[in-house]
């Protein structure tokens, strides 16, 4: 039996599912969210560990790791330290502002494509004033990569961005994956003059959610559209990673490094109480190895667990 495969009879054995589908069309029916609820417990984490080089630690155990909720420890229960496939979202901005960068924004990406797992399945979405799936009508996921870059290119450069509103739809479109860690990869200057959800409402989102979010911050420093903090906002919320490459030359080695950071992160689960001090759960995941000071473990830093959620309700 595969570690994948044993990651999933686990989470069918315990009669829970870090996960609530979405509904397909997010703005018509926004306040279905990603939520945990009292009968759905199992939270999933993905864990990078990393040394005080900024090196990747490898082939921990479960032992080395302590799991915090709210100040609590927590038992883990899944644990894996497997290059497993991910379901994973590449979000590309199409705006105006972008065009002079355009050609070597899209060639990175092209790079993550091909130095991800060959079987994580990927969609790809453009934004400016809209949002647009890159892949052909009908596909909501791909593991091919001549594909994949293609829908790179369908986008044209233009108009505003839409971030607030591509963030909400590719989380949305990640819950209807069929890997059980997900992840956003964001390529942008992080501004936003185009959304209908406010960023305290795609905030909200990302809370709900226990997808991680990598973003990838292009621009000039005089630009005015550029918003590093929200970049680094969705990246510390989720536990990703954020980037601010000084040069379009730099990114094609970011967005592998994305790549790899993805490929090489623990997966850790635990079932969380259901009176653990309110809806909102901060997370705190301790590393610890004899021998070996100055490790760091990262990983989202909450969530939100809703009791008896109606969804048609706010």
């Amino acid at each position: 039996m595969t570690r994948r495969s044993a990651i999933r009879n686990l989470m069918i054995a315990g009669a829970v599912s870090c996960c609530t589908r979405m509904p397909a069309h997010p703005c018509q029916q926004e306040t279905q969210d990603f939520v945990i609820r009292s009968d759905v417990r199992l939270v999933v984490l993905d864990v990078s560990v990393k040394d005080r080089h900024g090196g990747f630690v490898p082939d921990l155990t479960r032992d080395n790791f302590t799991v915090l909720e709210n100040g609590e420890p927590q038992r883990i229960t899944i644990f894996a330290n497997e290059d497993v496939p991910v379901t994973v979202g590449i979000l590309v901005d199409e705006s105006r502002s972008m065009l002079p960068k355009r050609s070597e924004v899209l060639a990175a990406a092209g790079a993550f494509i091909q130095t991800s797992n060959p079987q994580d399945e990927m969609f790809v979405l453009n934004f400016n004033d809209d949002v647009k799936n890159g892949l052909p009508a009908g596909t909501l996921f791909s593991d091919n990569i001549g594909q994949l870059i293609s829908a790179l290119y369908r986008g044209a450069p233009q108009g505003r961005t839409a971030l607030n509103d591509a963030i909400v739809e590719g989380l949305h479109q990640l819950e209807s994956g069929r890997r059980e860690k997900k992840a956003l990869v964001v390529i942008s200057d992080g501004g936003d003059n185009a959304s209908r959800h406010t960023t305290a409402r795609m905030f909200a989102v990302v809370e709900r959610s226990l997808a991680t979010i990598y973003t990838v911050g292009i621009f000039d420093e005089d630009d005015p559209d550029r918003n590093p903090g929200s970049l680094k906002r969705l990246a510390n919320v989720s536990g990703g990673e954020a980037w601010f490459p000084k040069s379009l030359s730099e990114l094609p080695a970011v967005c592998q490094q994305a790549a790899r950071e993805i490929r090489t992160r623990y997966t850790i689960g635990y079932l969380p109480a259901l009176d653990n001090h309110g809806p909102l759960r901060h997370i705190q995941v301790r590393v610890s190895v004899a021998g070996r000071p100055g490790l760091s473990a990262r990983t989202r830093t909450s969530y939100r667990y809703e009791e008896h959620l109606n969804p048609d309700s706010k």
